[in-house]
């Protein structure tokens, strides 16, 4: 990394542009330091940069975000061709200090600063001459455009962004960009880059559930084993599971292995097409059912929308290859209804049915929950995203703890509740009590 900044720096900026750069640099500097960056803007490249060429003159835009790993500040560099992108990873002050050095080289003829109150450009004249301006920003809620626009969005540690004025845009801040390939394949954003508005609420979701699995994940064992194996079953067209496979990859730089598994065959190919499409590297799509399927290696186990106990099975196949996160949101909750006793003093509420639906749904996910942490997992059950976003919004979330406990407090517990309501059978007990992962 040293070395390509002494390379971009090699060729000295014209005489009289050390005023300029030295001013823009201090801030940006003062920026990144106060959590004040919105986004920073590289326009027109002009080549002559060894990390850019090497790669070929046609760069369209390169896009940065601000990461920490393994509790160090970095930066997130993708260079983005006509068809294909380029991540690296960098310390912040190498990182930094690239980029500076690409402004003093001359690689960009117009870079943008962009705060919230303030706005900062640095152009380059056909000679080479730097010229400074800072002003008003000419349009706060403005997203860059087309080729013409480079982002730098400052993260906080683990990814999650920073709201950098408080209130302000406060939605544009994503675990993942718009720019991102997949999200136009799969019909997220159109040919520009910019969001469906159709598809508003599927991206909100998309970033939730990158956020809640990023805090499961530095929670769990896995937090600083480089190679995962992500199994997501159920996974449809797949916007979270290439989500996912983005997130590790390109902005934690993890060696992940993403499978979604799926029943229906047009969608498997249509997933498989896009993978091959955009030469998506430690991804697959294959046909399978839950019931029987058997994956070679799995640390993280996905099941949104298993209908009934489909999401039983799935829990139990993450328990059995000794997943570190299982994530499930749960759909239909058929099982238990008919067993259900009205006991007193309930019966008068239980009378009704949707009272009876919700009993059986809370019972049903409360059960799994309490199972998962008698099998030794750390367990949440809770609003995955808003009934305004999609009405399939719970999420049982469990991480394996790193020190076991009993299970004996649990276990009665459970056993309790199946008596009360008069419970006789539930699918992922019987299950793990089957593969002597419960006492019977």
């Amino acid at each position: 990394m040293n070395a390509l900044v002494a390379s971009a720096a090699a060729t000295p900026p014209p005489e009289g542009n050390a005023a300029a750069l030295s001013r823009f640099e201090r801030l940006l500097r003062e920026a990144i330091e106060a959590g004040r960056l919105l986004k920073l803007v590289l326009v027109h490249y002009q080549g002559g940069q060894e990390l850019i060429d090497a790669q070929g003159p046609d760069v369209q835009r390169i896009i940065v975000r601000a990461i920490s790993l393994r509790d160090e500040p970095h930066l997130s560099v993708l260079l983005r061709y006509p068809t294909r992108d380029i991540t690296k990873n960098w310390p912040l002050a190498d990182g930094l200090g690239l980029l500076m050095a690409w402004m003093a080289a001359g690689a960009f003829r117009n870079v943008h600063l962009h705060t919230p109150t303030e706005e900062v450009q640095l152009a380059m004249s056909k000679k080479g001459k730097a010229s400074l301006r800072v002003g008003k920003p000419s349009n706060a809620k403005a997203e860059p455009q087309g080729d013409t626009a480079t982002a730098l969005a400052i993260a906080s540690p683990h990814g999650k962004p920073v709201d950098a004025a408080a209130g302000h845009n406060r939605d544009k801040h994503r675990f993942l960009s718009l720019s991102r390939p997949f999200l136009h394949e799969l019909g997220v954003t159109d040919a520009n880059g910019q969001l469906v508005p159709a598809m508003s609420r599927k991206w909100k979701q998309i970033n939730k559930f990158v956020e809640v699995f990023s805090h499961a994940l530095e929670r769990s064992g896995l937090q600083d084993q480089h190679a995962l194996h992500v199994v997501d079953f159920g996974s449809g067209k797949g916007y979270l599971t290439f989500a996912i496979h983005d997130w590790l990859r390109e902005t934690l730089q993890r060696d992940a292995h993403v499978t979604g598994v799926e029943l229906r065959d047009d969608l498997v190919k249509l997933c498989q097409r896009v993978i091959d499409k955009l030469h998506l590297q430690g991804m697959g799509y294959e046909q399978g059912d839950v019931r029987d399927y058997h994956p070679a290696a799995l640390n993280v186990m996905i099941a949104l929308h298993a209908c009934d106990v489909a999401t039983d099975y799935a829990i139990h196949l993450g328990i059995r290859a000794g997943a570190e996160i299982i994530m499930c949101s749960p759909c239909c909750h058929k099982q238990i209804r008919p067993q259900l006793l009205s006991p007193h003093p309930l019966k008068p509420i239980l009378q009704h049915g949707i009272h009876l639906g919700q009993q059986a749904e809370m019972l049903t996910d409360g059960l799994r929950a309490m199972l998962l942490e008698a099998a030794g997992y750390d367990t949440q059950v809770f609003e995955f995203i808003s009934l305004e976003h999609t009405n399939k919004n719970k999420m049982i979330l469990a991480v394996k703890r790193k020190q076991p406990t009993s299970a004996q407090t649990v276990l009665k517990q459970i056993d309790d509740i199946k008596a009360f309501y008069g419970i006789q059978d539930q699918c992922l007990e019987s299950l793990l009590k089957a593969d002597g992962l419960l006492p019977a």
